[in-house]
């Protein structure tokens, strides 16, 4: 059986990690390499790295710092920010990261999706969606959640995994930290369209809604930031959790 994850997010701006609600109302947390550091001793089993404000800004990532936040650690990171080209690939791998999260650059150029995957390798390609129920539709949001793009997400997330992203982040904007669960309409919508490994984003608030997540075979991930960021959930006594009741994990 293959193990479930647990995987925290750093959202990064101007050099630090911070955390908002409904991706707003930001609030300064701590340093992105001192969080590193904590959660690759933690018992995560991968970390995310977002530059939240890259896309917006219409900047490059800030490689510096990640480049400091890979020395700390020895899980696999996917990173994310301002990824628009083959040369963003380049340059965040080329800094220590295992695999390459595209967002408002693939909506751009959904191309970039392919040219990466053809490159890089399908395990190399993270597709990464900000979705929000718009008059009953599953809507893709571009711009760090933004921008109401009016693509559908079904449809958005079907086209990614054929032309190559080996793993989907779902990022739920209705339930992005408002802590009452993750979001499991949209999870299995998306998850009966495609067949790589899921990565739930936004909801999480306590361990009994890790467990809820993962009584649903096909999401493979749960990411979370606030309640591992605050200390509310320890990493190793939720693993312990869900083993207990159950879902298989990497103690």
């Amino acid at each position: 059986m293959i193990t479930k994850r647990i995987i925290p997010c750093l959202d990064v701006r101007n050099g630090r990690v911070v955390k908002g609600v409904n991706f707003e109302g930001i609030q300064d947390v701590a340093s992105p390499v001192d969080m590193a550091r904590f959660y690759n001793e933690s018992g995560a089993d991968e970390l995310v790295f977002y530059d939240i404000t890259a896309s917006v800004e219409g900047r490059a990532l800030f490689t510096d710092i990640l480049k400091e936040v890979a020395k700390e650690i020895f899980i696999p990171l996917t990173v994310g920010g301002g990824i628009n080209s083959l040369e963003d690939f380049d340059r965040v791998l080329k800094c220590g990261a295992d695999k390459v999260s595209v967002n408002s650059g693939a909506i751009r150029n959904p191309g970039l999706i392919k040219e990466a995957a053809q490159k890089y390798g399908d395990q190399c390609v993270v597709l990464s969606m900000d979705v929000k129920r718009v008059d009953g539709q599953f809507r893709v949001f571009s711009k760090g959640g933004r921008e109401d793009t009016g693509m559908d997400a079904l449809e958005w997330a079907e086209f990614g995994v054929k032309n190559g992203a080996g793993e989907i982040v779902v990022n739920s904007i209705d339930t992005d930290g408002v802590k009452g669960g993750f979001d499991i309409e949209m999870l299995e919508a998306i998850a009966s369209r495609v067949n790589v490994p899921i990565i739930a984003s936004g909801g999480a608030g306590n361990m009994e809604h890790f467990l809820e997540l993962f009584q649903h075979p096909q999401i493979d991930a749960g990411l979370a930031a606030s309640i591992f960021h605050f200390k509310e959930v320890d990493i190793k006594e939720l693993k312990q959790y869900l083993r207990d009741n159950g879902v298989e994990m990497r103690i």
